[in-house]
């Protein structure tokens, strides 16, 4: 434990929506960023929770109207089970009506008002794209459709729906409210939903995640270039993001921030073993910090953990596990929480609040 710099304890402010609403022909931008499609309606009110974020919207259709509202959320119990999204990827996309997980979404095939954009990439969190007109990127993806991929095989039209350009140091980080096509309703529905329904945002992030747990590779990072990740607000991915570990950046001495972000990920759900088990619940405090000075210690807390890209690489006896971890076949490092140890390979270390 580190008492100096700055300390996040995992509480984080952070924009749900933009503010207000001028319009103009094909779309509503707020002076808070949102660009929104004309066709969505969007009300997002955000709330201090010791569980979730949460907010109001209903489902999508075609002819609702515009209604933007801003909201800011204190986080007050950020770490959550789940890689990505209240069911690993998104409510919506794992309900009984659907009952699968979205993995992944196509680069190939994005469509811009009918036609198929060619060349189509992420740089950090920004699309872009060569269409018969020339280049494209930015906020001209507003209203690009993309495919999802499911769990099973099956595949989902994916829309997107609005965008919240970066501002200042999160310049490169930029929000896309994304729907998804519901056949059986005939309706469009958020892809990113809080417990009650309302929409969140996404980031989207290149490559793919592996969802199983309780196997080896469970919860890994996976590069791929043909494929990204619309990461939902509130969940891992998304939060080691707006932690400061934006897997595409770097340290000031060029260090690739990716593992960061990855063991971020695992220390978020609480995956000590590495393979996509969650040993943590809702509601538990924890703190972070690390040895390139993105996250910084100011807490006089108990050391829970270290954490790589492939899980903890040692643990205490003090965590937020409800129950005892044991990770059959692996070997526990010994003084764990040295800060020498990120000389050593340790990327993040965890602190969890003395009980009270």
């Amino acid at each position: 434990m580190m008492p100096s710099g700055r300390s996040k304890c995992l509480r984080v402010l952070g924009r749900v929506a933009g503010r207000g609403a001028a319009a103009d022909i094909d779309s509503v931008v707020g002076p808070g960023g949102w660009w929104v499609m004309g066709a969505w309606k969007q009300t997002v009110a955000a709330l201090v929770s010791t569980v979730s974020m949460v907010g109001c919207a209903g489902n999508v259709s075609e002819a609702e109207p515009v209604a933007l509202r801003e909201g800011v959320a204190e986080l007050a119990a950020p770490n959550g089970r789940n890689l990505n999204g209240r069911n690993l990827n998104g409510r919506n996309l794992n309900t009984p009506e659907l009952g699968q997980l979205l993995v992944s979404v196509d680069l190939v095939g994005a469509r811009i008002a009918a036609e198929v954009v060619g060349a189509v990439r992420l740089e950090g969190s920004v699309f872009h794209g060569v269409a018969s007109s020339g280049p494209v990127s930015g906020q001209a993806f507003l209203g690009a459709r993309f495919t999802g991929n499911l769990d099973s095989g099956d595949t989902v039209e994916l829309r997107v729906d609005g965008i919240e350009p970066g501002t200042g140091a999160d310049a490169d980080v930029w929000a896309y409210q994304v729907s998804y096509y519901d056949a059986a309703d005939a309706l469009w529905k958020p892809a990113c939903a809080a417990a009650d329904g309302s929409a969140l945002g996404a980031i989207p992030i290149a490559g793919r995640w592996d969802y199983r747990q309780g196997v080896p590779g469970g919860g890994a990072k996976v590069d791929d270039a043909a494929r990204f990740t619309f990461a939902c607000e509130g969940a891992a991915i998304a939060k080691c993001v707006r932690f400061g570990y934006r897997p595409w950046g770097t340290t000031a001495d060029g260090l690739s921030l990716a593992d960061h972000h990855q063991a971020c990920t695992r220390m978020v759900r609480a995956d000590f073993c590495g393979d996509g088990t969650s040993h943590t619940t809702d509601g538990q405090w924890v703190n972070l910090h690390d040895g390139v000075d993105v996250q910084t210690d100011t807490e006089a807390w108990l050391h829970e953990a270290e954490w790589d890209a492939d899980g903890a690489r040692c643990f205490t006896q003090t965590t937020r596990a409800a129950q005892a971890v044991s990770c059959p076949g692996q070997t526990q490092r010994t003084h764990c929480g040295k800060w020498a140890h990120f000389q050593a390979g340790t990327l993040i270390m965890s602190e969890v609040p003395p009980a009270q």
